[in-house]
């Protein structure tokens, strides 16, 4: 009878980890088919008001949400990606939301790193970050 007890819990914890996880995926789905798109205007609807934008040259500054739309544009001008796609996604104790994904532009391979935050009762872009592999 343990056992059976034991196992219940487990399959129920399991089932919550997944429903939460794949919750967290689908807030990212904007995300990722702007940046697919090379689409700057599509990214900047979900910042938050305030960004930071960070880059392997070790610029690393935070922008007002339209001062972001152009420093974005003017990064898939110069590494249009040819790929991209998120391959974790996690959250903070505070619950916190962030996922990293690969960013294959023409001139190399990206680790992206971006985090929400609660803002107006939405999920908004709170930081990006670009390192070079």
């Amino acid at each position: 009878m343990k056992r059976l007890i034991s196992f219940a819990s487990v399959l129920v914890l399991g089932l919550l980890l997944a429903v939460g996880a794949m919750a967290q995926a689908d807030s990212f789905g904007p995300v990722r088919s702007a940046i697919r798109n090379s689409n700057a205007r599509e990214l900047a609807q979900l910042f938050a008001p305030n960004v930071e934008l960070s880059f392997d040259d070790g610029d690393k500054q935070s922008y007002s949400a339209t001062q972001a739309e152009f420093v974005m544009k003017d990064f898939f001008a110069k590494h249009s990606p040819a790929s991209f796609d998120f391959i974790h996604y996690g959250g903070s104790n505070e619950g916190t939301p962030y996922a990293v994904g690969k960013y294959v532009g023409k001139d190399g391979t990206y680790r992206m790193f971006v985090k929400m935050k609660q803002t107006g009762g939405s999920l908004k872009i709170d930081n990006i970050a670009f390192t070079k592999e």
